[in-house]
């Protein structure tokens, strides 16, 4: 609920919620007291939790409520005073009780009409009376000792019972209990907050440039101060006149007292830039983390379950679990709750035995089943294990033979882990019949469905006699993931990490030719190559001398290397899903934001697996390594376009690449001195007036740069005056065209003229 809504919400909705969380309480402990009937804390939080709902009920007026959370309260105190020993039909009452007081705080009039008649014989049975016939209550209580004889003294006045007329107070609360109080904030707040967070640690980010921008000043001061040192060391013969010189002097006082104040200005700026960047980073970790919740949240009434499902097939069955503290995703935790109930149940119906099986094995009449998770390199990892009878492999054998899965020649071949793997199959089963709880072989399988849509993984193992163990491994969070950015096409895309096999570089030689396919060697077997450029649907960009970049992704038994242009990194990013209103975009989940600002793409792999897939269908996957027809294809010329306004670099980008030139762009100089030092480029074309660093500061570094130096470079500028022209071409430009005579023709004609066709 939002806080407007909780402000307008009736009694009876305050009610309700109370009721959740009072009745998850009451479940808990119900069940430990079912192990151990005399664990006191437990009968006093139980007790309480009764209590609690026996006052909120009559504050809104729902007797129901009131009589139900009354019995049980009474029942629970004479086990905590020691008077009375609960006994399982005992915890089956209060549980059942537990699920009442839901069920009124949910439908108020439901107690009124159809649920009077469960109420009613519920209470009767607390009470320790039938609803047909009255038996003694020791067939529902078992008193701890005999009942006691009149004391020679009486007791102490503080043992004496509270009426029960008579509310008692509440205990006060603790301090420990304050600081455990939960505030309840919507969703889309929080979302909203994680959100503003990681855009703010991004956007702090770009404090890196500009410091660097200052660096880069404070040096060219340096410099000017050393060339006017310089310039009064070649006139101290007295060649200038007193004023000259005093001018000179003023002048490198003045510059002296410019570096001073840079210097101060500077190391106030890192000082601010370290504190913001920290600031950021903590904001934004306490964001993230406000959306962390404990594992135990998914667990919330499973144990539950998992006991009734039990008794309901007659097998005494525990749920253990260790690492309830395991920090969370809330998103991850609610889409987590569907796969681990199917596996329990699972656990249960299949694997568990029957009592009497058990002991002849000589087991604890009592199953057990575990449940353990913990956090490993930024992924959640879950273990759920039974102590069970496991798989019978060979009942599975002829499963997959009888469903014409394979024939027996090829089933009697499989290995234990590819048989296991046809129990994750749709519509497979290994029951006959079809009950409540099983037989329709959709368990397993939306398990791994589900698993999957949370970017992890699922797999099996069994012990002959001795149980199963299903090991499930998912991300965190959703809100971030950690990835390898990788460039395609000249833009970024991120490979989750959790479906990466391994990253490498293959050389030409390493590529060969199999059926008509390309393929290369790893770890003992041939993997297909494909394109990321091809999948994509983007242009084959440049790729890396040193080799050529393959991402290894795999999907059970598949497995293929991705061929990309560079690998940029791996990455920490935050997750900010695409606009609904497109849809399910082909071979991407999501996007995100790199730390410079430029956008990143994130693959969907599954999706991507697909896509590869269909394209060796049809017989129309290209070749990686097409070194051998770029000589005879003559490779196209790359321009870069720096240009502040958005609507002159696009003009030029779209003029150039209609002529065949491969054309990328920058939008300042910072940004284009950065893509000169990174990429190869054939031409450069630039404007002057720009942020950041200008169009002249860019020319006079690239002529400065020895590997650059020779690069073609054309100034295009608004400013068409002469002194503006010989300023560019001083710097060092070889073509200035200027705006106010700028058309189609004269740009194409001045490229044409510095670097040739495209293709030539």
């Amino acid at each position: 609920m939002t806080p407007d809504q909780m402000r307008d919400a009736s009694l009876l909705e305050l009610f309700r919620l109370e009721a959740e969380a009072q009745t998850q309480v009451l479940n808990t402990g119900l069940l430990v007291l079912e192990r151990n009937p005399a664990q006191a804390d437990q009968l006093e939080a139980c007790m309480r939790a009764a209590h609690s709902l026996k006052g909120a009920a009559r504050i809104v007026g729902l007797d129901a409520g009131v009589r139900v959370a009354h019995v049980m309260e009474d029942l629970l105190e004479a086990a905590r005073q020691g008077h009375v020993r609960l006994q399982p039909d005992n915890i089956d009452a209060l549980l059942q009780g537990s699920d009442l007081l839901l069920r009124i705080g949910a439908d108020a009039g439901w107690a009124e009409s159809a649920g009077r008649e469960a109420i009613e014989a519920l209470i009767t049975r607390l009470q320790g009376r039938s609803v047909e016939e009255a038996p003694p209550a020791r067939e529902l209580i078992e008193p701890v000792i005999p009942p006691p004889r009149i004391p020679e003294a009486p007791p102490p006045p503080p043992a004496e019972p509270v009426p029960r007329e008579v509310e008692a107070p509440a205990p006060a609360e603790t301090v420990s209990e304050a600081r455990d109080r939960v505030l309840r904030v919507s969703a889309e707040r929080l979302d909203h907050l994680l959100d503003i967070s990681s855009k703010s640690l991004v956007e702090f980010q770009r404090i890196k440039p500009l410091n660097d921008a200052l660096h880069r000043l404070k040096r060219l001061q340096a410099s000017a101060s050393r060339a006017l040192d310089v310039a009064r060391e070649s006139v101290l013969d007295g060649s200038l006149d007193p004023q000259a010189q005093a001018m000179l002097g003023e002048a490198r006082q003045l510059l002296g007292e410019c570096q001073q104040m840079l210097a101060g200005y500077m190391a106030d700026f890192d000082e601010f830039g370290w504190q913001g960047g920290q600031r950021a980073q903590l904001l934004y970790d306490a964001a993230l983390a406000s959306r962390m919740r404990p594992f135990a949240d998914v667990l919330a009434g499973q144990a539950r379950m998992v006991r009734d499902l039990g008794r309901s097939l007659g097998k005494p069955v525990r749920l253990d679990v260790s690492g309830e503290t395991t920090q969370v995703d809330r998103d991850v935790l609610e889409r987590l709750e569907a796969p681990l109930t199917h596996l329990l149940r699972n656990a249960v119906d299949h694997g568990i035995e029957s009592p009497q099986v058990r002991l002849r094995l000589g087991k604890p009449e009592e199953g057990m089943i575990r449940v353990h998770a913990r956090h490993h390199a930024g992924m959640l990892l879950l273990e759920l294990a039974d102590d069970g009878a496991g798989v019978d492999l060979e009942r599975l054998r002829d499963a997959v033979v009888a469903r014409q899965f394979a024939n027996l020649e090829t089933a009697m071949r499989m290995t234990e882990e590819e048989l296991l793997a046809f129990l994750f199959l749709p519509g497979f089963s290994m029951r006959d019949q079809v009950t409540e709880v099983s037989g329709r072989g959709v368990g397993l399988d939306a398990v791994q469905h589900m698993v999957r849509q949370l970017r992890g993984s699922v797999r099996m193992e069994q012990r002959g006699g001795q149980g199963a163990t299903f090991h499930i491994e998912v991300p965190l969070t959703l809100s971030v993931v950690r990835s390898l950015v990788v460039e395609v096409g000249g833009e970024a895309y991120a490979f989750p990490l959790a479906h990466i096999e391994r990253m490498t570089r293959l050389q030409h030689e390493d590529i060969v030719q199999l059926e008509g396919r390309q393929h290369f060697w790893h770890e003992g077997r041939h993997v297909g190559l494909v394109s990321a450029s091809q999948i994509l649907q983007c242009a084959e960009g440049k790729r890396d001398e040193h080799g050529i970049p393959v991402v290894l992704i795999r999907e059970r038994d598949t497995c293929y290397g991705v061929a990309v242009e560079r690998f940029l990194g791996e990455r920490t990013l935050v997750v900010m899903p695409l606009d609904p209103r497109l849809g399910k975009v082909q071979d991407l989940s999501a996007g995100a934001l790199l730390d410079d600002g430029r956008p990143v793409l994130i693959l969907d792999v599954e999706d991507l697996l697909k896509s590869v897939g269909k394209l060796l269908g049809s017989g129309r996957l290209e070749r990686v390594d097409r070194s051998g027809r770029q000589g005879a294809g003559a490779q196209r010329k790359r321009v870069l376009v720096v240009d502040d306004s958005l609507t002159v670099r696009e003009l030029e980008r779209k003029l150039l690449a209609g002529r065949g030139y491969d054309v990328a762009v920058a939008v300042d100089g910072m940004d284009g001195w950065n893509a000169l030092r990174s990429e190869h480029f054939d031409l450069l074309i630039t404007d002057i007036d720009m942020p950041r660093m200008d169009g002249i500061e860019l020319v006079t570094l690239v002529r400065r740069d020895n590997r650059l130096q020779s690069l073609p470079v054309m100034v295009v500028s608004y400013k068409d005056r002469e002194e503006d022209r010989r300023r560019g071409l001083d710097a060092g430009a070889d073509y200035y065209l200027a705006k106010a005579s700028f058309h189609d023709e004269a740009l194409l004609d001045a490229v044409v003229m510095l670097i040739g066709e495209a293709q030539g």
